[in-house]
């Protein structure tokens, strides 16, 4: 393409990985100083920007929330230009994109639950962490009530989406006034028959992937017991014990399990009736269980009853093996939270094995070559790993393929550089696409909302999240149409 002319540049997706891509783009020396004109619109599926952090991370976490503070900041420039409640397959097809922008950057990210291979998994009750995740933030694209009539629940996985799920299973709901959360989930919440929340993972305590402050956090919410295995700890070997003494973030993790074994002996010892962290009376229970590795979703009339687990062991090289004994639990549900899975983009080739859009380095190629001037970042890139600050370092190298592209004179030029041909696009097929403005207007009108309620201490509550798909894209065109 003419250096002359702007690097017009489509991302998919305005979550932290699409933001983040363009942001680097942006950041770049050469575009700071004038050398480079690019013009930017990224393009989301949903009727709002932001992606994982405002769909896929708990509404009592405003520490990872406030990531949405830099990304605002990054969208509310003017620079850049945000597309929303689009779907690139449906709306727009992944060549018309090409047909207006020299390069294309897809950061879709993963939003499926990755698949347990075992028998009864299809039995009612049977549930994937992701779609109970986006039915508690308030994806507009899910039910809005869940099945929440099972007192004893399994939770298979050992990270921080299981802790996310599991915490608020147990948490009160009323505590969760003081978050976004909509009314729906509210008296979902409420109304749950959960009595006991049981989180399984086939390792030990020293290989959970949580992080210490996810740990720790499972303790903090009132009426909730956190309940161990001491035999889980007895199988760990001196060896094992070395090497959590030796990682500063597994001892932490370790040492807060260590703490409430030796509170729940101590009570058990002294015959005390159970309490939660702060004293008070246990309203729901929190087991957290290791060494199991599911074997099967046990059915009774079509639906779950019960899971089967066999006792696992670290062998003499530290390789995970089975024991042979075999472990049922009595639940009414079970949830899946072994990890999420990417989902195939229209027109791009796709990894079935590893759900992500082959690439090499950023690059996305078919049958070994790369396509001119298409890209891919996050999770959709390298597969659902790592946090979301991790997006930041992935974007590098994605931007810098790109410009290597562009230097080599390897992008295909855009044959309609009209910047707002995509718009007209979309108005003459009558999609009602949201932009920044709105945005900002379905922003203010989910403050008022917060503002107008309390909290369960009588505080107003930060903002009150727009569910409903219809009602949220009123909003945002009625503040585009004032803008």
């Amino acid at each position: 393409m003419s250096p002359t002319q702007p690097l017009r540049l489509a991302v998919v997706g305005a979550g932290p990985a699409g933001i983040y891509a363009a942001e680097t783009l942006a950041r770049t020396p050469r575009v700071k100083s004038g050398e480079l004109t690019v013009q930017c619109d990224i393009f989301d599926a949903m009727p709002t920007p932001f992606g994982l952090i405002r769909y896929g991370v708990a509404p009592d976490h405003p520490r990872i929330k406030g990531i949405i503070t830099a990304l605002h900041r990054i969208l509310g420039r003017g620079d850049i230009r945000f597309i929303g409640d689009v779907e690139i397959g449906t709306d727009l097809s992944f060549e018309e994109l090409r047909e207006r922008y020299d390069a294309v950057i897809v950061a879709t990210g993963a939003l499926k639950d990755a698949h347990l291979d075992v028998p009864g998994v299809d039995l009612e009750g049977s549930f994937g962490a992701a779609d109970f995740v986006a039915w508690y933030d308030g994806n507009p694209d899910y039910p809005r009530t869940w099945p929440l009539t099972a007192q004893h629940v399994a939770m298979i996985g050992n990270g921080n989406v299981a802790l996310d799920a599991a915490r608020m299973l147990v948490k009160s709901a009323d505590e969760l006034l003081r978050t976004e959360i909509p009314a729906n989930v509210h008296a979902g919440l409420r109304d749950a028959a959960t009595t006991d929340v049981h989180v399984f993972g086939r390792r030990g305590p020293a290989q959970a992937k949580f992080s210490p402050l996810e740990t720790r956090e499972l303790a903090h919410p009132h009426g909730v017991q956190i309940v161990l295995d001491p035999r889980d700890f007895e199988q760990i070997t001196e060896e094992e014990w070395e090497a959590i003494r030796a990682d500063k973030r597994t001892d932490q993790i370790v040492q807060t399990f260590l703490g409430w074994l030796e509170e729940q002996r101590r009570r058990e010892a002294a015959g005390d009736e159970p309490t939660d962290a702060h004293g008070g009376p246990v309203r729901r229970r929190l087991h957290l269980h290791f060494w199991h590795r599911p074997v099967e979703i046990l059915g009774e009339d079509g639906r779950v009853a019960g899971m089967r687990f066999e006792r696992t062991e670290l062998d003499a090289q530290g390789v995970l093996v089975g024991t042979g004994e075999m472990l049922d639990y009595e639940v009414g549900a079970v949830y899946r939270a072994i990890g999420y899975f990417g989902s195939e983009v229209p027109g791009l080739p796709y990894d079935e094995r590893r759900g992500v859009i082959t690439n090499d380095a950023g690059r996305v190629v078919r049958e070994g070559e790369p396509i001119p001037g298409v890209y891919a970042n996050g999770w959709i890139k390298r597969g659902p790993v790592g946090l979301i600050g991790a997006t930041k370092s992935d974007a590098v190298e994605t931007i810098a393929c790109l410009l290597e592209d562009y230097d080599a004179g390897a992008l295909p030029e855009a044959p309609d550089r009209d910047a707002d041909s995509i718009l007209a696009l979309l108005a003459a097929r009558g999609v009602e696409y949201t932009t920044w403005d709105g945005w900002m207007g379905l922003d203010a009108h989910e403050v008022d909302l917060g503002a107008a309620e309390v909290d369960a201490e009588g505080a107003p509550r930060p903002r009150v999240k727009v569910v409903d798909r219809e009602e949220m894209v009123r909003v945002a065109r009625e503040a585009q149409s004032r803008g």
